[in-house]
């Protein structure tokens, strides 16, 4: 039994090495990490520099801003599985609902927050000033605008092209 659960190590580089030739994968992968890449380039050139550390937090983590990792990573992922399983495949189906849901929240839900947070804190740190009650800075959520979504989109649909043809 213990005999089924054992993979030699040609298996295990054999896996690692099916797993990074997927495209599906491949093409996730690769358009979160540029829209990461380049919303760090944006935020560089505005003079907005937070450091080494800062900035690699800002790669890692960084919410909203353009253009959308959120938006390129699942349009990347449905654009793929088209692709490779077909449009009429349930996994396609499947990707096409959830690119829709992670998009609509990212439009409307967070982004709304967003607005509401940032208008939250004002009013709390000018009640604050006045000293009419102590208040503690709400979280602001990142979401996005319509063109870092409709940008975000595009770099995730080219570069899953890019993978599933080239």
């Amino acid at each position: 039994m213990k005999k089924l659960f054992r993979m030699s190590q040609t298996d295990n580089l054999r896996s690692i090495d099916l797993l990074f030739s997927n495209p599906v994968l491949l093409s996730a992968l690769f358009s979160w990490g540029l829209a990461q890449f380049i919303k760090v380039v944006i935020t560089l050139v505005r003079g907005r520099p937070e450091g080494v550390g800062g900035t690699f937090v800002m790669f890692l983590w960084k919410t909203g801003g353009m253009p959308s990792s959120h938006s390129s990573a699942i349009v990347a992922v449905t654009t793929a599985v088209g692709f490779i399983d077909g449009l009429k495949s349930s996994l396609f189906a499947v990707m096409a609902v959830l690119t829709v849901i992670i998009i609509r929240d990212a439009l409307g839900v967070r982004h709304s927050a967003g607005v509401q947070a940032r208008a939250l804190n004002q009013l709390g740190i000018q009640l604050k000033r006045k000293k009419i009650a102590e208040f503690k800075l709400v979280k602001e959520v990142n979401g996005h605008t319509f063109p870092e979504v409709a940008v975000g989109a595009m770099l995730g649909f080219f570069i899953a092209v890019a993978f599933c043809k080239l």
